[in-house]
């Protein structure tokens, strides 16, 4: 049987104005969920992987609501614990052209702000699993959850998984009183696996990409090597570093890559994604498809890693938080397929 990937974090209920429109013109809001170790679930899921979810949540109906929004996915859910006054909100506006995105967080107090050690029992939620992930943004969220993020990887450590971790910088998010620095060198000197965007290692750790401007949308790959042994010096834990690659031209277009070192350095493909219909979620979608890669194609890094960089394409096509597609996409996708023709 195979074992399962385990994934810890919060989710959140989204609300977005419809389409395009500004928070001041909104009537009404669509409603969905997402949260970046969920939407590593999803993607697994999809590409059928066994996944369990593990997160706080509280019991009403709305915890009760995300649940069977995550279930009707294919995401095991029997591991999440229940407990706590609300559920963590967010509220998204969509950029376009060269307007950004904007984001407004309403989280202070949510179920998994207020958990603590001990309120999830990782040796059996870790049983039948051989993969733990979790990501920067969990031990931002409160002490609570940094404690409790340190519990679970140390366990997982313990009990012979593989442990990864996606960076992934929330500055809005460090304001419990520790800084990220301070946090997340004891967090990731027990992962196997780190991965980030191309600013996360150096707002985390001031480990910045030589000629980069990331503003000005010059991420040149072969920039990024600096930064995975740099990484790799400083925690020699790190077998293997992955980096996405985002060239923003606007909010509608961007150049999208990825690079992956594991002692060797290998550079992904570049997608021009000229319409961009929802980019939240790109780099969750990366990591879904870098996880799925390394379990299945063993020793073959460079079909890993283009395997993530489709993947995480074809995410900027769908609207919501999760990556919507199967195997057989993105392997159309990374044999060449880029017409978005009907497949017959």
């Amino acid at each position: 049987m195979t074992r399962k990937v385990v994934t810890f974090g919060e989710i959140m209920m989204r609300l977005s104005p419809p389409g395009f429109l500004r928070f001041g013109q909104a009537r009404s809001f669509d409603v969905s969920y997402g949260g970046g170790e969920a939407n590593v679930a999803v993607s697994l899921a999809h590409f059928g992987v066994p996944v369990d979810y593990v997160t706080r949540l509280p019991k009403n109906e709305l915890g009760e609501a995300c649940v069977q929004f995550l279930r009707q996915y294919g995401v095991g859910v029997d591991k999440i614990v229940r407990g706590g006054d609300r559920l963590g909100i967010y509220f998204l506006e969509m950029g376009a052209v060269q307007r950004g995105s904007k984001v407004i967080y309403d989280r202070a107090g949510s179920a998994i702000a207020t958990i603590e050690r001990g309120m999830i029992d990782w040796e059996r939620v870790f049983a039948d699993a051989d993969w733990f992930h979790w990501t920067g943004i969990t031990p931002a969220i409160s002490a609570g959850t940094a404690d409790v993020c340190l519990e679970a990887v140390q366990m997982a450590k313990k009990m012979g998984l593989t442990v990864s971790c996606d960076l992934n910088y929330r500055e809005k998010l460090w304001k419990w009183g520790k800084t990220a620095g301070e946090v997340m060198p004891e967090l990731v000197r027990h992962c196997d696996i780190a991965i980030g965007n191309e600013e996360d290692a150096d707002k985390v750790f001031g480990i910045k990409a030589p000629g980069a401007d990331v503003i000005a949308g010059k991420v040149e790959a072969e920039k990024y090597r600096y930064v995975c042994e740099e990484l790799a010096r400083r925690f020699p834990n790190l077998k293997t570093i992955a980096i996405t690659l985002r060239g923003s031209i606007s909010a509608s277009h961007n150049t999208w890559s990825g690079v992956l070192w594991d002692g060797k350095f290998y550079i992904g493909p570049t997608y021009d994604i000229t319409h961009i219909v929802d980019r939240v979620g790109g780099g969750d979608a990366f990591v879904g498809g870098l996880i799925y890669g390394l379990r299945a194609y063993g020793e073959d890094r460079q079909k890993a890693l283009d395997f993530a960089v489709a993947a995480s394409c074809l995410k900027h096509s769908i609207i919501g938080d999760f990556n919507l597609v199967t195997v057989a996409e993105v392997e159309r996708l990374m044999g060449g397929d880029v017409s978005g023709r009907v497949a017959r």
